[in-house]
């Protein structure tokens, strides 16, 4: 307030009091109607607030007038590569030195005994021994004894190389080089008269080596040029369709298997054939369970999923893989699996360790049907073709 405006208003005749409060309000007026400034008044300074500060610029490269805008894609993570089987051809060539290494003694001994001057009954028992400890059985043994024992005495054999000549010539008469060991996976013939996949039923006991060998087998169709489905109908082991699907994987072979656990292995065999005849594929290899709690329940469990796959395509065969390390018991399991599944052909794994090689020959007699493959080892290409011929000069170079 200035004394100028007072004495203004009291000169107007205004009361002293009034013109006090009067001259007071001019100046607030005044204070706020200033647009920009603030000035001092009698009790102090007028705060002013700052101003907010600018948000600073963010600094951008200038885009080129016309330039493509490049988008990077995802990381994408890079299918592993394929695995390229073996030729089965060199697999062939390494069987004799496969069954060499494992140091058998059938050869080894049978010729030590053969060679000597004179040859006494104890001398043939001990042939004999030798030949059932191989595995090679009661029968099969007797006969090779008895052609021995012919041959010797009418030729009277002394010199090493002719002995070997004739233990090998009966050797493999007992394993029968005139079976056919061939693989039959040309394409089948439907009901409709359509072509359809040639299709293999793999069958046997847990433990046998059974899925690794479907897996094997497997590589040893793609070596050959054949393109493959694998159908996991073991349905009643966890880890069983994993495991296929694995071997599968590594050399571009897709797997049909369920959703779950303990499905019907039936349908998961119809849905592996069906996949095979739409996409054309040459062969499919069904992995079946290997319970053997009775042969009633094995009967009817191979005997639905061979039902249902026949209304697709017809079986073209049904290998049984045996250990060749079980001897004698092998026998029996390969008794229940012929009488129940028909089987064409066998799969001897572990044949690398050939103290037990003889069971070649009891199988094949046991059940009429021949030895197909060999397991040599646990690499995933040591599954070869049984060449009767190289089998027998391993036994004899043990």
């Amino acid at each position: 307030m200035t004394n100028e405006t007072l004495e203004i208003l009291l000169a107007a005749g205004i009361p002293a009091a009034i013109a006090v409060a009067l001259a007071t309000v001019f100046v607030r007026r005044r204070r706020t109607s200033s647009s920009d400034e603030a000035s001092p008044d009698e009790t102090g300074t007028v705060d002013v607030l700052p101003a907010p500060a600018p948000a600073p610029e963010v600094e951008t490269a200038p885009e080129a007038p016309g330039a493509p805008v490049e988008v990077l894609p995802e990381e994408a993570e890079a299918p592993p590569a394929l695995e390229v089987p073996a030729p089965v051809a060199g697999r062939l060539s390494r069987l004799r030195d496969r069954l060499a290494r494992s140091g058998s003694p059938l050869g080894a001994r049978l010729l030590a005994v053969l060679s000597k001057d004179h040859l006494t009954e104890d001398d043939w028992d001990e042939l004999e021994e030798t030949l059932l400890l191989a595995d090679v059985g009661a029968g099969p043994s007797g006969e090779l004894i008895d052609a021995l024992r012919t041959r010797v005495r009418v030729e009277g054999l002394k010199d090493p190389a002719q002995v070997r000549a004739l233990l090998r010539e009966q050797l493999l008469a007992l394993v029968d080089p005139s079976l056919d060991r061939s693989l039959h996976t040309a394409h089948g013939v439907a009901p409709d008269g359509s072509s359809v996949p040639a299709v293999v039923l793999v069958v046997g006991v847990n433990g046998t080596g059974k899925t690794t060998t479907v897996g094997k087998l497997a590589r040893v169709l793609v070596a050959d040029g054949k393109t493959v489905v694998l159908g996991a109908a073991d349905t009643f082991r966890a880890a069983a369709a994993d495991q296929l699907q694995t071997w599968g994987s590594r050399v571009g072979v897709h797997t049909v298997r369920s959703d779950r656990d303990g499905a019907d292995p039936a349908a998961v065999a119809f849905d592996a054939v069906r996949r095979g005849r739409v996409e054309g594929i040459d062969v499919v290899l069904v992995d079946t369970a290997g319970r053997l709690q009775n042969k009633a329940g094995l009967m009817d469990e191979l005997g639905k999923i061979t039902r249902v796959i026949t209304r697709e395509a017809p079986l073209s065969e049904v290998l049984l893989v045996l250990d060749a390390t079980t001897g004698q018991n092998g026998l029996n399991q390969a008794r229940v699996f012929g009488e129940v599944a028909g089987v064409t052909g066998i799969v001897l794994t572990k044949l690398d360790g050939t103290a037990k090689g003889g069971i070649v020959v009891a199988v094949q007699r046991q059940l009429g049907v021949p030895v197909k493959l060999v397991g040599l080892g646990e690499g995933p290409d040591d599954l070869a073709p049984f060449d009767p011929e190289a089998f027998v000069d391993a036994l004899l170079q043990g």
